[in-house]
This record gives C-alpha cells, structure tokens and sequence, in this order.
C-alpha cells in the first residue's frame, strides 16, 4: 500500500509518474466534461506514460521535461515528424498538472516544471481572397440546400464545425433575428473492452464565452426564412433523429472547394475570413470579440485578425495628407 508523504522525515514509497498521473485524472474527472477526459487520457497514452511510465516522478528533473518538450517539436507523432507548437504546449500543460497534483495532493518533492514554456511559431493562417469568397458564395448560392445554407452561415456568422452541426432550427430566434450557440458536437475516441472506438458527443461548448447569440444578417436571414425547417429538426439535415457529423461536414466542404478551385483551404478558414473581413469593414472588435466567443478582444486580434496588405496600404496612404501640409 502506498504511503502518502507528509510534511515529517517519514520514509515514503516513491511514487511513480504513471501512478500520480492516474490519482490527477481521478481527482479532476467530476469537473470535467467528456472530451476533456478522452484527451487528456490520449495525452498520457499517446506521449506522456511512454516517456515516463514507472519513473519515480520525484527523478524526473526540469531539464528532463524540457528536453522532452523540444524532442516532441523535432521528432515527435506518429510519422517522426515533429509536432505543433499548440500540441506540445497542451503536453507540457499535462505534465506540469500533474506534478502540481503530486505537490500539492501527496507532498511528493517534485521538480519546479512551472517555467517550461515551448515557443510558438508564428503560423500564416489561410483567409480567402474576397475574390475566392464571392465565388464560393456564388456556388453555394446557385446549388442551395440546408447543408450549403450552414457553410454560408458559418462564412458570414464564424461559427464552428462543431457548433453549426450541433444547431437545431429552434436555437435560430426568428422574431430576434438571431440565432443561440449553446453546444458543439465532436466525434470522441473512447476505449471499451472491445478496445478503441469513437462515438459522438454533443455538449457545452469549450467555454462559458462559446454560449453566446448571434445576429443574423439580412440577406442570410431571408434565407433562414425560405428555408425554415421543424424547430426539432437540426439545421444540417432538417431532420430531428438524423445529424450531419463533423467529418462528413468537412468532405463535402472539400469536395465544393474543389468545384470552386480554391486550394489549401479548410473549414476553419471560414471563421478566419468572417473575422478577417469584419475588421477591414471597420466592425467593432468588441463586438466581434463577442461574436466569436472570446473571452478577451485581444484573443481576437491576435489569433483571427489578419490584416490584408490592401488595409495595410489604405492604413498607411492616411499619413498622405501631412506631407502636404504646409510649413
């Protein structure tokens, strides 16, 4: 039986890193939702208990986890390739979890890993030309169906993947004119006896500030309204017991992206356009913050606000005016 340490010259078990990280996730699981469970046990199988496994954790030094941290950006994942930045940050954040837990919950003398940080590159993200938005509008526009309808919803709203396969036609307040975001759905891997398998879930979606309402614009209301289905019915399908799931969301997106000739694009680029043209028409960033479901306007700056070199330009040409004033 293992001896918890306290704070006198008692002589304890050591405890391994695999055991702490097991007593961590038992301690936070009824404050978790699903999907946060099922990715931090594939963080622990997939990376950390590899690693570390049986390794009394009080061995486990800061230059050990550092090291880690850069071996999984060089060669870490399945094809020995490196992993994102944004990967290895929610790794380290794991680890660094735990051995709070192993501080705080058994007194176990751990390394300080507080400090370890893993630089962040900073990543182009994909926008569409306002020319590949209006052949993409246009497309969805002339072949219309409910599936189109959420692509063109997400395009001028920013909602997620996972949010517009998770509405329903009764979260679109017709008498409003706006529309509520209060679940996503994402498909989950679990593990049963028969082994590994995945399943869908629909729930809350990441955060407090996800759960907001959005106004719809005119012209894609006028839409919502020719194209109203059953308040029970999801808005993908139009039907109650039927769903359209991510995945299959997002192959039908590539297969009309192929159609329209527009490359190295995905769902999420979407939301990044939205963004990216609210600010260059001058929307309230504010608003827009809210819109999108951040928590902080700056969330929004930094991550999906990309200036295009013609606002940069026009921002520039305002400076004109004082080289002609005169002296």
């Amino acid at each position: 039986m293992t001896k918890h340490v306290n704070n006198s010259n008692m002589v304890t078990e050591k405890l391994s890193f695999s055991q702490a990280a097991e007593e961590w996730l038992a301690f936070l699981e009824p404050q978790l939702k699903e999907s946060s469970i099922v990715k931090y046990r594939n963080i622990l199988n997939l990376y950390l208990l590899p690693q570390y496994g049986d390794c009394p954790i009080s061995e486990i030094s800061r230059t050990d986890v550092a090291a880690f941290s850069s071996k999984l950006l060089t060669c870490g994942g399945m094809k020995k390739e490196g992993l994102a930045p944004k990967t290895v940050t929610g790794i380290i954040a794991v680890a660094k979890s735990i051995f709070g837990y192993a501080i705080q919950e058994r007194a176990c003398p751990v390394a300080d890993v507080k400090g370890i940080s893993v630089k962040q590159s900073q990543k182009t993200l994909r926008v569409l030309s306002r020319v590949e938005q209006q052949k993409l509008s246009s497309y969805l526009r002339k072949n219309l169906s409910l599936c189109n309808l959420g692509i063109l919803t997400c395009l001028y709203t920013g909602l997620r993947i996972g949010e517009i396969c998770a509405l329903k036609w009764e979260d679109i307040l017709f008498a409003e004119q706006y529309l509520y975001v209060y679940k996503t759905m994402q498909r989950l891997q679990t593990l049963s006896e028969k082994g590994a398998k995945t399943i869908i879930s629909i729930s809350a979606p990441k955060s407090e500030c996800s759960v907001r309402k959005i106004p719809i614009p005119d012209e894609l209301f006028q839409l919502f309204t020719a194209y109203r289905q059953p308040d029970k019915a999801y808005f993908l399908t139009g039907e109650p017991n039927q769903y359209m799931e991510p995945r299959t969301m997002e192959n039908r997106f590539k297969l009309i992206l192929k159609q329209c000739g527009i490359n190295d694009a995905h769902f999420h680029t979407l939301r990044h356009t939205f963004a990216t043209r609210c600010v260059e028409l001058g929307f309230d960033v504010k608003s827009l913050s809210e819109i999108l479901g951040h928590s902080t306007v700056n969330i929004t700056m930094n991550r999906y606000v990309h200036p295009s070199m013609e606002l940069k330009q026009k921002n520039m040409n305002m400076l004109s005016g004082l080289f002609l004033e005169k002296k």
